[in-house]
């Protein structure tokens, strides 16, 4: 059943008002329901790449810990060593209200008789599809510009910092805290372009490489092993390329060797997520470290939430919906991203 919560009012209507308005109504709630059963079946940027949880508050703090470290030899009879984890870090993530509805006019529902319009059942679908990707869209736009401090989406102001207060792709990212402390990249250059399924396979092994070394907060490397691949929607030749990097079991020009590749990875495209031309960018991403350490995050605090009611000015029959959830990143270890552009703010690979 479709998580959407509704609710009616038909107070000062006639008894033959309430009646025309029951003939529309139930068959548009079955509509709204089974189109948003349909499509979270489908999933989208916000299933296959983010840790989806429910919110309870008006916002919701990510809080970064120190790991134990080693356990140590004790002699036999004496008391095992003490060991506790301090914060590193905090990072908030706000809740954002998203509001849309659509009508029905008097005419229509009064000559639906008792099936459901054409047009209304089309627009009960398009207010249903347009709750899933606005959910969607808003998490490719958070990765999208994830090298911004902050990008507005719809209106609405999206914090795209770490746990460090460092944008989620940036070379100077902070690890520790204290006099144990140091820095670390995720945001690398190629100095030539994804012009070869060859270079692209030696690159990726390059970034997988740097997944696995990402440090923890007591600067010891994590370990992760890189599964992901996300592509813009309109790099087609580099979109080509992994694909045959990521799908062929020999390695490019290399004869009869294995592609240690082959087999290792998912490959997302965001199709909002749009370069200009003769700009390559990927994201590489471990999967499970993002959901262990908290990387992408979306917190769902209220539900798609239908109102229906009936407009006196008007007569016409309205459907408001309303929801709020928050997108955020914890931490920037569980992800990074290479770009060919030159850029300041990148490290060479």
């Amino acid at each position: 059943m479709a998580n959407i919560i509704y609710s009616s009012s038909t107070a000062g209507l006639s008894s033959s008002e309430v009646a025309a308005i029951g003939k529309i109504q139930t068959p548009l709630r079955m509509v709204i329901e089974h189109e948003s059963d349909a499509l979270s079946k489908k999933g989208g940027a916000r299933d296959w790449l983010f840790n989806v949880e429910k919110s309870k508050g008006f916002a919701d703090t990510i809080v970064g810990q120190n790991e134990f470290p080693e356990f140590t030899a004790t002699a036999e009879g004496e008391a095992a060593t003490q060991v506790g984890m301090s914060e590193t870090y905090k990072k908030i993530v706000e809740n954002i209200q998203f509001m849309q509805e659509f009508a029905i006019t008097a005419k229509m529902m009064e000559d639906s008789n008792y099936g459901v319009a054409a047009d209304a059942k089309r627009r009960a679908e398009n207010f249903t599809r347009a709750y899933y990707r606005t959910m969607h869209k808003i998490c490719e736009y958070a990765l999208a510009n994830g090298t911004s401090a902050s990008g507005t989406f719809a209106g609405a102001t999206l914090d795209l910092t770490t746990g460090d207060g460092k944008a989620l792709f940036a070379k100077d990212h902070v690890w520790g805290k204290g006099s144990l402390t140091g820095s670390q990249s995720n945001f690398y250059e190629l100095a030539t372009a994804f012009d070869s399924a060859e270079a692209f396979e030696e690159a990726l092994s390059e970034l997988a490489i740097k997944i696995r070394n990402m440090k923890d907060e007591n600067g010891n490397a994590l370990g992760y092993t890189a599964d992901t691949i996300v592509l813009p929607g309109n790099a087609s030749a580099a979109e080509r390329i992994v694909k045959k990097v990521c799908g062929t079991e020999q390695a490019s020009g290399n004869g009869s060797y294995i592609n240690t590749q082959y087999g290792g990875w998912n490959v997302i495209v965001l199709p909002t997520w749009q370069l200009a031309d003769g700009k390559n960018e990927i994201l590489v991403m471990s999967s499970e470290a993002n959901k262990n350490l908290g990387g992408n995050m979306f917190f769902n605090r209220v539900p798609l939430t239908v109102r229906d009611f009936v407009d006196v000015h008007t007569f016409n029959y309205i459907w408001t919906g309303r929801c709020r959830f928050g997108v955020g990143f914890g931490t920037y270890k569980h992800i990074l991203k290479l770009t060919t552009d030159t850029d300041a703010d990148a490290t060479a690979l």
